[in-house]
C-alpha cells in the first residue's frame, strides 16, 4: 500500500467557503484527502457536497460518523452521494461515540459497542454493495437494498482504539480509524488485531489511517499548548484515556499538559521544523499506518486558520506524499 498523508479540516465551518481554503490545498499541494469529524454544530456530508459543487472536488474522509445518529441505510446512501458529488473516492468512517451520546440519542448505551459496529458496517456494506440485505439485527436490522448508481467507490470505516474494535474492523471494515494512538501502539497492538479479525473472516487486512496532532515550531507559539487545546477534550474521555494508559502514555486528569509532554514522548503528536515533522509522520508509516491525517486544530482555534495553512505549506513544500 502506499504511504499518504492528509489533512483534517481544523475548523468547524458555518459555511462551506470557510472550509475552501483547506480543500484548495488538498487539490493543488498533493494531500490524498480532507477530512472532517463529527460535528452538531453543521453536517459534514453537506459542507463537502458544497465544496464539490465549488469546484473544489477532491476525495473526502469522515472520521467518524457517529452511529446513533443516523441508520445504517441512510448513512450508506450519504457516503455514495458525496462520492458521486465529488467523483472522487470516498472514506466513510463510522464509530459508536461515547456512552454518554450513546444514552442521550437512544436512551440507554449500547449494551455490546462490538455487536453494533458489527451490525451497522454489515449493513452499510452490504447497501453499498447492491447486495439484498437481509438483518435482524439486536441493534440495527435492514431488509431490502438501494438502487445501484454510477459512483466513485466509498471505503467503509470503523473508528479503531482497542483490539476487540481492531478486530471487528478487521472483520468488516475496509479502513481502521485511530486518534491519538502513538505509532508503537498501532505497530503493536491496532496492526496485530485487525490482522487477526481479517484473517478470521478470511478478508484482506483493512487499511490503517491514524489522525495525529500538530503544532509546528513558529514564532512565539507555545506548541504544548496548542496541542492541549487540540486534544483536552478526547484527553477527558474516559475511552481516550483507557487507550492512551495501554499505550503507555501517563493521563493526568488534573494537567492536559503533562498528558500533552507524556503523548509527545510517545511519539503521538506531532511538533518541531519540517523535517522534524515529517519524521513523526515517516514513524507511523513504518509502524504500520498507511494514511496520516494532520490534526491541526489547536493551532486554529488558538491563531486561526490561516497559521495552519502556513504550518502545512512549509511541511509540504519539498515532500513528496
Amino acid at each position: 500500500m502506499s504511504r499518504s498523508v492528509s489533512v483534517l479540516l481544523p475548523i468547524v465551518p458555518t459555511r462551506a467557503e470557510h472550509a475552501a481554503p483547506f480543500a484548495a490545498f488538498v487539490q493543488w499541494r498533493g494531500a490524498r484527502a480532507l477530512w472532517q469529524g463529527q460535528q452538531l454544530l453543521n453536517e459534514q456530508h453537506q459542507v463537502f457536497a458544497q465544496l464539490s459543487g465549488m469546484g473544489l472536488r477532491v476525495p473526502f474522509g469522515i472520521c467518524v460518523s457517529l452511529m446513533p445518529s443516523r441508520h445504517p441505510v441512510q448513512a450508506a446512501i450519504e457516503a455514495r452521494t458525496l462520492a458521486a458529488a465529488s467523483g472522487h473516492p470516498v472514506t466513510a468512517g463510522f464509530g459508536p461515540g461515547a456512552r454518554a451520546f450513546q444514552e442521550g440519542v437512544l436512551g440507554e448505551p449500547y449494551k455490546s459497542p462490538l455487536t453494533a459496529c458489527r451490525e451497522y458496517l454489515d449493513i452499510v456494506r452490504g447497501v453499498l454493495d447492491g447486495d439484498d440485505v437481509d438483518q435482524r439485527g439486536t441493534y440495527f436490522s435492514y431488509t431490502g437494498s438501494i438502487p445501484r448508481s454510477p459512483a466513485p467507490p466509498v471505503e467503509v470505516g470503523l473508528g479503531v482504539l482497542r483490539p476487540g474494535m481492531a478486530r471487528i474492523a478487521g472483520q468488516t471494515a475496509d479502513v481502521a480509524i485511530t486518534w491519538l494512538t502513538p505509532p508503537t501502539y498501532v505497530r503493536d497492538v491496532i496492526v496485530p488485531a485487525l490482522r487477526e479479525g481479517a484473517e478470521a473472516a478470511g478478508r484482506p487486512v483493512p487499511r490503517v489511517v491514524s489522525v495525529v496532532p500538530m503544532a509546528a515550531a513558529a514564532d512565539g507559539r507555545d506548541t504544548l499548548a496548542a496541542l492541549g487545546a487540540g486534544s483536552c477534550d478526547h484527553f477527558a474521555a474516559p475511552h481516550y484515556q483507557d487507550m492512551l494508559t495501554r499505550a503507555g502514555v501517563r493521563v493526568d486528569g488534573e494537567d492536559p499538559t503533562a498528558t500533552t509532554k507524556s503523548l509527545l514522548a510517545a511519539g503521538g503528536a506531532l511538533i518541531g521544523d519540517p523535517a522534524e515533522l515529517a519524521a513523526g509522520i515517516a514513524a507511523y508509516h513504518a509502524a504500520g499506518t498507511d494514511e496520516v491525517v494532520l490534526n491541526n486544530v489547536g493551532v486554529a482555534t488558538l491563531e486561526g486558520p490561516r497559521a495552519v495553512l502556513r504550518d502545512l505549506e512549509a511541511l509540504f513544500n519539498g515532500n513528496g506524499w
